[in-house]
């Protein structure tokens, strides 16, 4: 598949796609016309770096987790940087549970008041 049709699909801007292939966190093959093309797993893998951006993960950390999600596989020491950054995951959502718990009892306080303004 071209960029744009990748960028249209992912949701990510042909700017994004190409910054993640120069920082080797996507691959595409050239058309003999010099084109990019992806493979159809290339959508997955995006998702994928999309999520883990979302996450917090900076794109060098990315780049080293990577491996692991193609091959399967990974040494000691990425197993335990994996872990940490599950576990730091684990930790923002449960920072983020609190937030949307106080936000939800505030809600309901003003709406239980009525003090609902236009």
């Amino acid at each position: 598949m071209r960029i744009g049709q990748l960028a249209k699909r992912s949701g990510v801007s042909v700017r994004a796609l190409r910054y993640y292939e120069e920082q080797n966190l996507l691959e595409s093959a050239r058309t003999s016309g010099g084109q990019r093309d992806y493979p159809e797993d290339a959508l997955d893998r995006v998702q994928l770096i999309q999520d883990l951006f979302a996450a917090g993960l900076s794109s060098r950390t990315v780049v080293e987790l990577l491996p692991c999600v193609s091959t399967g596989t990974a040494t000691p020491d990425m197993l335990g940087q994996l872990t940490t950054e599950r576990d730091r995951i684990a930790e923002r959502i449960q920072d983020l549970s609190r937030a949307k718990s106080k936000l939800d009892r505030v809600i309901e306080d003003v709406v239980a008041a009525g003090v609902v303004k236009a």
